[in-house]
């Protein structure tokens, strides 16, 4: 076979191996050109619905706190760490130092002191109406003092537990306690000057939430300050029996679902305030409202803004007796 031959037979061959080879050839010459900009691992999401933000409420009082009971989370401030007066919710503080004191008789009695009566008259203070010569049991001081927020009866209370020959040195003495106690508390703004809440005591609605919760860790407190109204009686000092009923001013209580307290306070300074708790289910919230003119539509309106429920726009208050305090 001449060399002509042979190199024409090779030629052929390799032209069609080329042939058996040019659909694969081709085939790895088509490239799908990637999408501009977009990696080939990622992943598209649905975009999600954006969460409404909650609208802070709108209130009345110069000074508000809201927190979560369990934490101590802040919920809501409204110029919260301004010292501001605080009337009668001081008798939350003069209630605390005598329930820790240490070995408290709750059943001790108590003879009720003209003093008393007199004090309620020179500083036309809210009244508890306890008489001369009576003979009231501290715990029943206690109701005596929170509910109607009884001045007379948070003198008796500061006269028992304070220190000294006379009732001013006494009472000075119960005072200095309750500064004491505000101190072990780390209330550095908190400052009492009266045993009911006529003096120059004064508060922020943020430590004034704190001595709230630190006082409803008591069980005596806690049971206080959640009843509407207390009927008891006392020994009198004809050697009859004396019947006493005490109506809570704090409206909030009964009227708005799970409020469990706390104490309402009144005076030309410092306005109207309120500290009050509620609970829903295994969520405690406690709150401070403190010159208001509309301290218990406040309290709800934060109460709604914790819970997440709008309650305050159809809340209808407890109303008083009409023989009742106003505080």
């Amino acid at each position: 076979m001449t060399a002509r031959v042979l190199t024409a037979r090779a030629a052929a061959v390799a032209g069609g191996a080329l042939l058996a080879l040019s659909p694969l050839t081709a085939q790895a010459a088509q490239v799908t050109p990637p999408t501009q900009n977009v990696p080939s691992t990622h992943t598209f999401q649905t975009p999600q619905t954006p969460r409404p933000t909650q609208t802070a409420p709108v209130i009345a009082a110069k000074g508000a706190s809201l927190v979560d009971g369990a934490t101590g989370t802040s919920l809501f401030g409204k110029e919260a760490d301004t010292i501001r007066p605080i009337a009668s919710t001081a008798k939350i503080m003069a209630a605390s130092v005598v329930l820790d004191t240490k070995g408290v008789d709750l059943e001790r009695k108590v003879p009720v002191k003209q003093e008393y009566r007199d004090f309620v008259t020179q500083h036309g203070s809210s009244t508890a109406d306890l008489q001369t010569g009576d003979k009231l049991t501290v715990r029943q001081l206690l109701y005596a003092a929170l509910l109607p927020s009884g001045a007379d009866a948070a003198y008796a209370l500061a006269d028992t537990f304070g220190t000294g020959s006379t009732n001013d040195e006494r009472t000075a003495s119960f005072i200095a306690q309750m500064n004491r106690k505000a101190g072990e508390l780390g209330l550095s703004h908190t400052k009492f000057d009266s045993f009911d809440g006529a003096g120059a005591d004064a508060s922020t609605p943020n430590e004034l939430v704190e001595l709230a919760r630190h006082a409803m860790q008591n069980d005596t407190f806690r049971t206080v300050v959640k009843t509407k109204q207390y009927k008891g009686e006392a020994p009198a000092a004809n050697g009859r029996t004396r019947y006493y009923t005490w109506n809570n001013t704090n409206q909030l209580l009964g009227s708005y679902d799970g409020v469990i307290g706390i104490k309402t306070g009144t005076t030309t300074p410092a306005g109207d305030c309120l500290v009050f708790a509620a609970t829903r289910g295994d969520k405690t919230l406690y709150g401070t409202v403190l010159n208001s003119k509309d301290r218990y539509g406040d309290a709800a309106k934060l109460l709604d803004h914790g819970f997440g429920t709008t309650k305050a726009k159809t809340m209808k208050l407890r109303a008083l007796p009409a023989n009742a305090q106003r505080d």
